[in-house]
């Protein structure tokens, strides 16, 4: 749809029927419930049928009623406070099914990512990351972890990595300040979207610099200033983000990265090996030896 779901409805209200303009008026005083809610359960809570919600969908222009209600679930994610997300994941939710109902919802949203994610798009982000001279890595708040987690492997890879750390606007152009037409800058945001990334993507495409966006739609604010986009599906688990399909996401990126030039990546890991045996970075365990003895007969 081209329009938000809000706007067009307000458009259609004046002319909708008396129960289509019931759940209208529902959708718009109470997006939060709604978004979430079966047809049967949204005719049942303004008092139509369960097929009449279905035409109402339509009638708005969308393929069904799971169309419109993922078009209200992306708008509205950007929208909710933490409370109100707590209140809707209560209304989803019982502690009997959290563990079941919360991995499952992440596995469809893993599967969703990958049937909707672009090949192209993606084998671009690897090209412009591989020829690049410097990776600038930079996410906000709660995406935070998967940018340490991206800038950790490239690391290992690459020898020009920066983290961009944002704890102020200031600190945050500092380190980016010199970056040009030979870099490339990956920005990582979901919703509640970070103005700060925003910001940052935004100077770095006035300066030439190559923009890869990781967010969760093309109505993302990131995606206006990006040259290539990378889409994963992202959701709420009450207050928490769910971020496991960027993720997995980001998984890919680094391993195809790595394939691209495969004798460089060894050399660095058999290098990295050695530093780590001679400095003990990692603990060895007494039984290591043990375990590759067959079992006594």
């Amino acid at each position: 749809m081209e329009k938000d779901l809000f706007a067009l409805i307000n458009e259609r209200l004046p002319k909708l029927s008396k129960g289509h303009k019931l759940i209208a008026n529902f959708i718009l005083s109470h997006y939060d419930k709604a978004a979430f809610m079966t047809a049967q359960r949204l005719g049942v809570t303004v008092g139509v049928s369960e097929s009449t919600v279905v035409r109402f969908a339509t009638e708005l222009g969308y393929d069904g009623y799971p169309a419109l209600q993922r078009a209200l679930q992306g708008l509205m994610r950007n929208k909710l406070t933490a409370v109100q997300r707590i209140e809707v994941m209560n209304d989803r939710l019982t502690r009997d099914d959290v563990l079941e109902r919360v991995l499952s919802l992440d596995i469809e949203k893993i599967r969703r990512t990958l049937e909707e994610t672009s090949v192209e798009d993606f084998n671009r982000a690897v090209d412009m990351i591989t020829s690049c001279n410097t990776i600038y890595i930079l996410a906000a708040r709660s995406t935070a972890p998967l940018a340490s987690f991206m800038s950790y492997y490239f690391t290992l890879i690459f020898p020009k990595v920066k983290l961009v750390h944002n704890s102020s606007t200031s600190e945050m152009f500092e380190q980016i300040l010199h970056m040009d037409e030979k870099d490339v800058i990956i920005g990582i945001s979901f919703p509640r979207y970070s103005r700060q990334t925003v910001k940052a993507l935004q100077f770095a495409k006035s300066k030439g610099t190559h923009v890869i966006a990781l967010t969760d739609s093309i109505s993302s604010p990131l995606a206006q200033y990006a040259d290539t986009l990378l889409l994963a599906h992202s959701d709420m688990a009450s207050f928490v983000d769910s971020l496991v399909a960027p993720l997995s996401l980001i998984n890919a990126l680094i391993v195809a990265v790595s394939i691209t030039d495969t004798d460089r990546v060894s050399k660095n890991f058999e290098r990295l090996e050695q530093i780590w045996e001679e400095y003990d970075v990692y603990e060895k365990s007494d039984n290591s030896s043990d375990l590759l003895k067959p079992l006594a007969e």
